[in-house]
């Protein structure tokens, strides 16, 4: 059996008396997409910090490519791409000259850094501001950018920490894009996201991490078989009788309901859903509680990450900052 190109056995990482990672597992294989799901401070960071051998783990091994990230991280470093959370470019250099830098960095000759810079400014629609400033780029640029340099080692494997963050939606589907045709030809890509639509449209597996544990994994299908049944949803029409409208889906639901205060939504897991239906329209018409909409619908990505996290992020995790650009 073929070795996954990205692995972590019984992974641990500690910072003082802060658990960051307590014992994770997973598996991402040639040529698929592995997203990491999981609340700020969940331990994601940490663990692509592990990968990309700028941090060493505490307990547990971890390979890439087939390199042990702790045993051989020269090795690691030339197979890997990275994208972090913030944009690694050099504001006094162009568009082209930090790509061909990163060329540099991976021991490319001068003609065929030239090449790749040029066919990355191409790819990523930056032909036009290739020889700009980078302090002149808009964040939107920079980002593609960054993602861009990550490309320039043409890397088995390319590690994506949270990359469409502040991008506008067409920068955001072009880069979607750009990740499938990339895994379509045989790269492997491991990327953290806070967007449930992003995980859905590239994930072929999901992992589900808190407190530096994985809670779930499997398919978008899988996770969302988990939560077995639907999800009630109302609408209130005054927002103050939020509280009153999730106590008494609550007592109607089957988990914790979940409400969106910008929305006045509440949702809540359902079994039975027509009949829980009925029953709860019926009780907010007794509570005098004013509807813009009830329903029943499929659970989402979303569902299933909030009954398995809760709602809030928790501090502790590694920051985002000072990722390098190549090996």
């Amino acid at each position: 059996m073929t070795e996954p190109m990205v692995q972590a056995q019984g992974l641990v990482k500690r910072f003082g008396s802060t658990t960051a990672l307590a014992g994770i597992d997973l598996a991402a294989e040639k040529g698929t997409t592995l997203a990491l799901l999981g609340p700020n401070g969940a331990g994601k960071t940490t663990l692509v910090r592990i990968l990309t051998t700028l941090l060493k783990p505490d307990g547990g091994r971890a390979s890439v490519a087939g390199y042990d990230v702790t045993a051989d991280p020269v090795s690691v470093r030339s197979a890997i791409g990275l994208a972090g959370q913030y944009a690694a470019v050099d504001e006094l250099l162009t568009g082209r000259e930090n790509l061909e830098l990163v060329g540099l960095l991976y021991h490319l000759g001068r003609a065929e850094r030239r090449r790749r810079a040029q066919q990355a400014l191409e790819r990523f629609s930056l032909t036009g501001a290739g020889d700009q400033l980078v302090k002149t780029y808009s964040g939107g640029m920079r980002r593609r950018l960054d993602v861009a340099a990550s490309l320039i080692g043409r890397p088995a494997v390319l590690l994506l920490d949270e990359p469409t963050t502040g991008l506008d939606p067409r920068t955001r589907n072009d880069l979607w894009q750009f990740i499938e045709e990339l895994v379509a030809d045989g790269t492997t890509v491991l990327l953290t996201t806070q967007y449930m639509e992003e995980a859905e449209r590239l994930a072929h597996r999901i992992v589900v991490i808190d407190t530096g544990k994985v809670i779930a994994e499997g398919t978008a299908g899988e996770l969302k078989d988990r939560m077995g049944g639907d999800v009630l949803v109302a609408t209130v029409a005054d927002r103050a009788d939020l509280p009153s409208a999730s106590a008494l889906l609550a007592s109607l639901g089957e988990g914790p309901p979940h409400v969106n205060t910008d929305q006045q939504r509440v949702s809540v897991p359902a079994r039975n859903g027509t009949t829980v239906l009925i029953a709860a329209g019926q009780r907010l018409a007794e509570a005098g509680i004013a509807l813009d909409d009830l329903g029943i619908r499929r659970p989402s990505l979303d569902d299933v990450f909030l009954a398995l996290t809760g709602n809030a992020g928790r501090p502790g995790d590694e920051p985002a900052r000072g990722y390098p650009a190549g090996p």
